[in-house]
């Protein structure tokens, strides 16, 4: 395949760092355009606005409690899985890299422009604006953690194992459209745990699947064989658990 220019949107992540090195070695990145968090002020506003507050609080109480000492309980299994897979979590090199605006500023639109790229892969970003998308006459090809569109939105793979839902236990590669994770599927792939795995390594064992999807992708892209397949029929938005949704599956299903 000759050198195309391919660039990469993403949020501040590992898992974004891990998809940069990976694709970065089979196809080179030309340059990654970094997502501002929205301040966690304005998060909470906007989540309580949809969900109310008391599901907030819960998710508050969740993250404070629950997911934070949990991922630092986690930090040796999350290596095993990066090193197992042969993946690098190296940071994405400064000079490669544009940060401190959101994915959806008129800076970003005017350095896609600039940039031209044949390709855009996405990782983690808040949803692209239809400007955005736009701006520039290639495809975006996102990467979600969930099998879409039945598991739309965040935390795809512990919500499936919630519902024991196994068969839809995995990671999808999709074109973006204007909404939430409803662009059309190119590639899925179920994933397995195990028991050591849990709320905070499930996104790292979706990923170390997810790199293979997108490599295929672009493959596939550029060679013009790329297709799109019928995803299920079946669609939901989902959002982070509540503390006491948490324990409730926690003891009541064995979900970590």
């Amino acid at each position: 395949m000759d050198k195309k220019r391919i660039i990469l949107l993403c949020d501040s992540s590992e898992l974004s760092e891990v998809v940069y090195n990976y694709i970065d070695e089979l196809y080179g990145i030309d340059y990654v355009i970094v997502d501002n968090a929205v301040s966690k002020s304005t998060m909470i506003k906007r989540r309580a606005k949809k969900l109310g507050w008391l599901k907030v609080i819960g998710q508050l109480l969740f993250i404070l409690l629950v997911s934070k000492p949990l991922s630092l309980c986690s930090r040796g299994r999350i290596q095993q899985i990066l090193s197992e897979n042969g993946l690098s979590n190296k940071p994405i090199p400064e000079e490669k890299r544009m940060c401190g605006y959101s994915i959806n500023d008129e800076q970003v639109i005017q350095k896609l422009k600039e940039l031209n790229p044949d390709l855009i892969l996405v990782n983690g970003t808040r949803i692209i604006s239809k400007k955005v998308l736009q701006s520039v006459t290639c495809s975006f090809i996102n990467m979600h953690v969930g099998i879409t569109p039945k598991y739309r939105g965040v935390h795809g793979m512990y919500w499936a194992l919630v519902n024991r839902d196994y068969e839809n236990c995995g990671v999808t590669v999709h074109y973006i459209d204007e909404h939430i994770d409803t662009g059309d599927v190119i590639y899925q792939a179920t994933v397995t745990g195990t028991p050591k795995d849990n709320f905070c390594t499930y996104p790292y064992l979706q990923v170390c699947e997810g790199v293979r999807l997108f490599a295929k992708a672009i493959e596939d892209y550029f060679s013009g064989r790329i297709k799109t397949i019928d995803g299920t029929a079946e669609s939901h938005l989902w959002s982070h658990p509540t503390l006491w949704q948490y324990l409730r599956f926690r003891i009541g299903r064995g979900v970590k």
